[in-house]
């Protein structure tokens, strides 16, 4: 009788790519980072730039996904997606990740429970503004389970998501408990007109540009 294919799943992720490339946003920027890429969103944003790992991807074991990891030769590492987080094993790689020594960032969408995560790994939580088309997502509830070691991310797309993101700041308070990022977004506002608003305004943020679309545009796996 012949022997029947393993079909489970248990310690499998389903994984678009991993890749090594320099972090191109948030604290770590710069910084050459392996890239793990989770398949699968539950969201649409009108600017998401990953839409190829919505669908796809193939099964991956976390021991093997270990293995190509260190093969990089960088204690740097970022999981992304699609939302990481819709995944249930995801917390299986990441626990791992920092168990051994590597040092993590979770890129999540704000719209999933991030209660669960090892508080060693940096979330960066992108609260998702009215031009995203995914405003009604944000799950506020994340506010209250992050920490310093946490960041909170918007991306503007327009001087109507600034308005609305500069509200949000100042009537949460968040200046004062968080990291807060701000990117304009690709191909929809520029640059500097987000810079002159934040200066106007005296924000206490750190404004960002993606380090990686300057170097390589819209070329996957960079």
């Amino acid at each position: 009788m012949p022997k029947q294919p393993n079909l489970t799943r248990e310690g499998k992720l389903k994984i678009t790519e991993i890749f090594h490339s320099l972090q191109g946003e948030a604290r770590d920027a710069g910084r050459p980072t392996v890239f793990i890429r989770l398949t699968g969103c539950p969201l649409r944003c009108v600017y998401c730039d990953s839409e190829y790992a919505f669908y796809g991807g193939e099964w991956q074991h976390i021991d093997g996904i270990m293995k190509q990891v260190a093969g990089y030769g960088t204690r740097y590492v970022c999981v992304t997606g699609g939302e990481p987080l819709a995944q249930k094993r995801c917390l299986q790689l990441l626990d791992r990740l920092v168990e051994e020594g590597y040092r993590v960032s979770l890129e999540t969408s704000g719209a999933v429970d991030i209660s669960k995560v090892d508080e060693r790994v940096s979330r960066v939580v992108d609260i998702k503004t009215p031009d995203s088309g995914e405003m009604a997502r944000n799950l506020w509830a994340n506010l209250d389970k992050m920490t310093a070691h946490d960041q909170l991310k918007f991306v503007i797309c327009s001087r109507n998501d600034y308005d609305w993101t500069l509200a949000e700041i100042r009537s949460r308070g968040l200046e004062d408990q968080f990291e807060i990022l701000l990117s304009p977004a690709w191909g929809e506002l520029d640059a500097s007109d987000l810079a002159s608003w934040v200066l106007q305004d005296q924000l206490k943020v750190r404004m960002q540009l993606q380090l990686h679309k300057i170097l390589w545009g819209d070329e996957p796996g960079k």
